[in-house]
């Protein structure tokens, strides 16, 4: 993580700090290295994970409780809004907190509400901008300080800073660096927001998107689509949901692929149909050129090479993948 800069006498500030996954945790562990820790932090409940059902605590939780910063984790943020209001906070910072704040909650600090969040607004909004980004093929995304209205991402824009998309970009490495900018940027903005050195920039709503919750059916792939389109599908959705398609009525995730281009126009093979590329991997038929596929996982098996994989599946060449049929 990158080197912050305390800007202000920070324990002037009185800070709430919302978020819950990895994003918000890195952009809290931010703030503090940066001399705003928070005097409250709010996350999300304790949640099971995994194939056990591990009860398990949200990752901003974690880092509160490393510095010792008092936590609420509130079914609903309303439920909060007694201990919010005692702590009278200057500034309220969201993260991906994962609940739309009621006015109720907007009105409370002096500075009104800033959120983080890892796009560069109004391009695309809501809870899934980094898979996004990588899906519709951007080349360049960012981070937005926006300060927060009653509508999703809307408000107006304080600051911006943007990166470019590296064509092997995965959700995880834009994660990451996203989240470090975010914490960078932000130190930078508080200061000069308290000092009323900013002028806001409201959001052009005819450029705006939204993105959705993601789930786990995104995830299967239609082999109809193009092999670029499905590759940007396996980096924007690994870990979660995961790209996968349905082998002998069992669940294949693909994890690494890349793309062949075929070299004569269409009309292409059968959408889904497997064949032997150099090298010992697997390539599939698409919609247009192949998906060469390099890393798998067979339902139930470890992560394997698709080399490793056809020594035990050496009947796997010259099947179809299903796309329409199959569980979900």
């Amino acid at each position: 993580m990158a080197n912050y800069k305390i800007v202000m006498e920070n324990n002037k500030v009185k800070i709430v700090f919302m978020g819950t996954p990895e994003f918000g945790a890195i952009i809290l562990e931010g703030l503090i290295k940066g001399g705003y820790k928070p005097i409250l932090v709010i996350a999300a409940p304790d949640k099971p994970v995994g194939r056990k059902q591990i009860i398990t605590p949200p990752s901003v939780k974690v880092i509160a409780q490393k510095h010792n910063i008092p936590i609420l984790q509130p079914e609903k943020i309303l439920d909060s809004k007694s201990q919010i209001l005692d702590s009278k906070p200057d500034l309220i910072v969201v993260a991906a907190y994962g609940e739309i704040l009621p006015k109720e909650i907007l009105e409370v600090p002096k500075y009104s509400c800033l959120n983080v969040h890892p796009s560069l607004l109004p391009r695309w909004r809501g809870p899934s901008p980094i898979q996004f980004s990588i899906l519709e093929d951007d080349d360049k995304t960012g981070i937005s300080i926006i300060k927060m209205t009653e509508k999703v991402d809307a408000g107006p824009i304080l600051a911006q800073k943007e990166i470019k998309i590296g064509g092997k970009e995965t959700y995880n490495t834009l994660h990451n660096k996203l989240a470090g900018l975010g914490a960078e940027l932000l130190i930078e903005t508080i200061s000069k927001w308290i000092k009323g050195e900013i002028k806001e920039k409201l959001q052009d709503e005819s450029k705006a998107n939204y993105t959705k919750v993601l789930k786990k059916e995104d995830g299967k792939i239609d082999w109809q689509k193009s092999a670029e389109e499905i590759e940007r599908q396996i980096r924007a959705y690994s870990p979660w949901p995961g790209t996968y398609t349905m082998a002998n009525n069992k669940i294949l995730k693909i994890l690494n692929a890349d793309v062949l281009k075929q070299t004569k126009n269409g009309p292409f093979g059968i959408a889904g149909k497997t064949f032997l590329a150099s090298n010992d991997k697997i390539a599939v038929q698409t919609g247009k050129d192949f998906l060469i596929i390099s890393e798998l996982q067979l339902e139930g098996k470890k992560i394997i090479s698709a080399k490793d994989f056809l020594r035990g599946h050496p009947d796997f060449i010259g099947t179809i993948l299903q796309w329409k049929t199959g569980r979900k």
